[in-house]
């Protein structure tokens, strides 16, 4: 399946404040996640199965190299007004004040509150995952995106960015599956991307 969108955008006369709104009252038919992407709202199906078992075998190395007081949430909303975004990534890391302490909304807190975010890709999010959320989320600041792609060409792949600047980040480490990956500080962290099950 593919996501669908809506278009809420500054064309149709809609503001930032009048979009978020509405993304907050959307009712996505259950399983489907809702984001504002480039000033769309776009729906998604709920990931395969590979995909969620990946984000689950990150989520539990993760655990091991965060602090008590850090989560790692996989329907957390993060926002980035200036490129027109509310995502629902993957898996994202923050610390727990973020979601108690810092936020604007109930329903999101601003990207910049992460520490890390991952994108799996889907056949309905390539070019989001690929471009659009890596450029937002280096224009908000996030300090690493790790990008697993299971639909890259010669075979699935994983691409850790970091050091953002503007809308770019640098590539710090990119391999296959098979590779072990290596988080630095704050996680200091090798994730073994061989126990990921291929598309």
């Amino acid at each position: 399946m593919s996501a669908l969108t809506v278009d809420h955008g500054p064309d149709n006369g809609c503001g930032w404040d009048e979009l978020v709104r509405a993304w907050e009252e959307l009712d996505p038919p259950e399983g489907w996640k809702a984001e504002i992407i480039e000033g769309l709202i776009t729906l998604s199906p709920a990931p395969a199965n590979k995909h969620n078992v990946i984000a689950g075998k990150l989520q539990r190395s993760l655990y091991t190299a965060i602090p008590e007081d850090w989560g790692i949430y996989q329907t957390l909303a993060v926002s980035v007004p200036s490129r027109s975004g509310v995502f629902i990534p993957d898996l994202a890391v923050a610390p727990e004040a973020a979601l108690v302490e810092l936020t604007e909304s109930e329903y999101y807190i601003p990207a910049a509150a992460s520490a890390f975010i991952a994108e799996i890709t889907s056949k309905s999010s390539l070019r989001h995952d690929r471009v659009s959320k890596p450029a937002a989320y280096a224009h908000a600041g996030v300090p690493l995106y790790l990008l697993v792609d299971r639909w890259a060409r010669g075979g699935p792949t994983i691409t850790l960015y970091g050091e953002p600047k503007d809308d770019v980040y640098r590539v710090l480490q990119a391999g296959k599956f098979g590779d072990e990956i290596h988080l630095p500080e704050p996680f200091d962290l090798a994730i073994d991307t061989g126990v990921f099950p291929a598309s």
